[in-house]
């Protein structure tokens, strides 16, 4: 049976949580050096694995006549519709699905490091961070013309920069179990693909950076009075629709499909978001 990647890291989480009272109980130092845990300023690094969602019905969408709305049909000079074949929610090999076929949407590392401060009150954990991350994950959708030719949207993130907050219980210090959630700032780089050579095309990016939020939750232990090891999940979504590709004249006749409307047509992915779960492995120096 298969499980969703949201499913999988729930379950990774659910088992670190579970298990780390009773390995939280045999690394903590003495109870009187738990009365400073998760209580003041602490840095960490951390590196783990994200995952794309599975965005199956993923296409791209077109603005013929130049009003800004994607939500034309190409077609052709008798009225077919010029990307018949269909999409593909990945990366276009070819020109056909039968010649490359499409390559799905990559999974990648992710890693990054962050500097936060605790305020414990008692068996209670509140306090806020500031974190910057990478993760090489790749989102791509990709559609076929009759041409036969093939077209690709991929992007991915070069960088992001987040503000959370934390919120989590310390059942008398050695271990805290915390919820997650807040703000994210993040560089995104796009790239376009064609087999199409005779039209030109000519990418607009209207800016590169865009906002976003994360929300997750995990677990921290303490190994002393100083270091700790975490296992914590974080769902990331980002708001991306800036990018677009407009497609002109190059050396095609008039009767090109995308010149048919207005002399020119703007191709956009329909998902506005970029977005990825991810499980990650903490390691950390509290002051």
């Amino acid at each position: 049976m298969k499980h969703s990647p949201l499913a999988l890291s729930a379950i990774a989480v659910a088992a670190a949580l579970s298990a780390a009272p009773a390995f939280a109980q045999d690394a903590a130092p003495a109870p009187s050096g738990r009365d400073s845990h998760f209580d003041g300023l602490y840095v960490q690094g951390f590196g783990g694995y994200s995952v794309q969602n599975k965005d199956s019905y993923d296409t791209l969408k077109f603005d013929t006549d130049g009003d800004g709305k994607y939500n034309d049909q190409v077609t052709t000079v008798t009225g077919a519709d010029a990307f018949a074949p269909g999409f593909c929610n990945g990366l276009a090999r070819g020109s056909t699905r039968a010649n490359g076929g499409c390559r799905g949407d990559r999974d990648g590392a992710e890693y990054g490091a962050r500097i936060g401060y605790d305020r414990r009150m008692g068996n209670f954990v509140v306090g806020g961070l500031i974190e910057g991350s990478k993760t090489e994950a790749k989102d791509a959708v990709s559609g076929y013309s009759i041409t036969p030719a093939g077209y690709a949207l991929q992007r991915e993130m070069d960088w992001a920069a987040s503000a959370r907050l934390r919120a989590g219980y310390t059942p008398g210090g050695g271990a805290l179990f915390y919820l997650t959630g807040g703000g994210s700032y993040a560089k995104l780089d796009h790239s376009f693909f064609t087999t199409n050579t005779a039209n030109s095309f000519d990418e607009h990016r209207d800016g590169k950076n865009v906002w976003g939020w994360q929300a997750g939750g995990g677990t921290e232990i303490m190994l002393n009075d100083h270091m700790s090891l975490g296992l914590e999940y974080l769902y990331s979504r980002y708001n991306d629709n800036k990018y677009n590709v407009e497609v002109g004249q190059g050396t095609a006749p008039a009767t090109n499909p995308f010149l048919l409307d207005s002399g020119s047509t703007r191709i956009k992915g329909n998902d506005k978001n970029f977005d990825f779960h991810s499980l990650r492995a903490t390691v950390g120096f509290q002051f």
